[in-house]
């Protein structure tokens, strides 16, 4: 069982690496490709658009089919995009290839979260989860700056490196993951599997919060390495450095998430995470200390990785029965979110004074964000809420 464990950490560590590769690397690429501060984000953007897209369709038909199968074919789609990434040419081809490796991902990470209750004892699948989950936070902390620090020799290295490191993965999943075929047969059109959502005043409220809460965090997260190189003159090894906190902060908000939510609550925890937040993001850009940013930015990404698990947690309560189309729904909302954000961080860097106005687009976003979490009632009584949709669906 541990061989599945550390399977799942890898493939989410890639694809993590891979989503968050552009930020530190968008000064380069800018200067690489000739294109102007205000339409460089869509580098990122691309990415985020094909998974965005893609991810609406992909769960939901996942469910039909082997999802050993889909895992491998979306892998393998995301090895050979990737590395051609660092072919690309011009602005216009990388976006073409960052925006199939996200359509690739797409269909790759759902089969993660999915197969994981298929094949692991009950008893090991929170455990598995978390694990899972940390890949994702250890791509900050550590995909990411490595990845920084290799393109100081040439920025396509590290697409060469995550491209080729996935076709390992490829042979292990290959050699390793059993069939997951569906156990009945019933065709529902997509459509269907989202109506129940629909039709939820409080799966709206909470997926609209949702997209608020990662829009706000994404429209920062853009133009990180932008903002640091013209800011503190920062060459590209440098900023990666200063990612890895970022990454770190993650990790650890994701270890002590429970053990806050458990002291603090669910709402209080949330509303004094997000309040938090909103103060940093509109006093962050005005520092000039250098040290005194990264400690913030390691706070920031600290309370956020405290905060999405357990948002993530109420979304999937919502209704037992459908977890798998609510999570292909929450990585679409997601990553709708920081396609947005990266051409709204462009637009506000370039016409309304650089990154303290993106300090300021977070904050009332998350404010808008936290109010529609706490009015839309998706985090009153969560537990209770859960306890009764289990036995319902059972």
């Amino acid at each position: 069982m541990r061989k599945y464990t550390a399977l799942f950490f890898f493939i989410m560590f890639m694809i993590g690496t891979d989503t968050f590769l552009i930020s530190p690397l968008l000064p380069t690429l800018q200067k690489q490709f000739g294109v102007s501060t205000g339409i460089a984000g869509w580098m990122l953007g691309a990415y985020t658009l094909g998974s965005a897209l893609f991810a609406l369709i992909a769960g939901p038909l996942s469910d039909g089919w082997n999802r050993r199968t889909v895992l491998l074919s979306g892998l393998l789609g995301f090895s050979v995009s990737t590395i051609l990434c660092g072919f690309a040419d011009s602005f216009w081809t990388m976006c073409l290839f960052r925006f199939l490796a996200g359509v690739s991902a797409a269909f790759t990470a759902p089969q993660v979260w999915a197969s994981i209750p298929v094949i692991m004892p009950a008893s090991r699948v929170p455990k598995t989860m978390g694990i899972a989950f940390a890949g994702l936070a250890a791509s900050q902390a550590l995909g990411v700056p490595i990845g920084s620090w290799l393109a100081v020799a040439q920025w396509s290295v590290p697409f060469w490196t995550i491209g080729i490191a996935s076709l390992l993965l490829i042979a292990v999943a290959f050699f390793s993951l059993p069939d997951m075929k569906p156990t009945t047969f019933e065709r529902t059109s997509i459509l269907r599997r989202y109506v129940p959502l629909i039709m939820s005043g409080k799966a709206r409220s909470g997926f609209l919060a949702y997209l608020l809460l990662h829009l706000g965090s994404g429209t920062a997260f853009a133009f990180i390495g932008k903002w640091m190189a013209d800011r503190f003159e920062l060459p590209i090894g440098q900023i990666g450095t200063v990612m890895m906190f970022l990454g770190f902060g993650t990790l650890l908000g994701s270890m002590i998430s429970s053990y806050v939510t458990r002291k603090l609550g669910i709402s209080n925890a949330i509303v004094i995470g997000m309040s938090m937040l909103m103060a940093l993001y509109t006093i962050m850009p005005h520092l000039t200390n250098l040290r005194f940013v990264t400690l913030i930015y390691l706070i920031i990404f600290s309370t956020l990785g405290i905060i999405f698990p357990v948002v993530m947690g109420a979304l999937t309560s919502l209704n037992a029965s459908i977890r798998g189309t609510i999570s292909s729904l929450a990585n679409s909302t997601m990553n709708s979110a920081n396609t947005l954000g990266a051409w709204i961080a462009g637009l506000l860097y370039v016409q309304f004074g650089g990154y303290s106005s993106i300090g300021i687009f977070s904050a009332i976003c998350l404010a808008l964000s936290l109010g529609t979490f706490l009015f839309g009632g998706v985090l009153a009584r969560k537990d209770e809420h859960t306890g009764q949709e289990s036995v319902s669906a059972s």
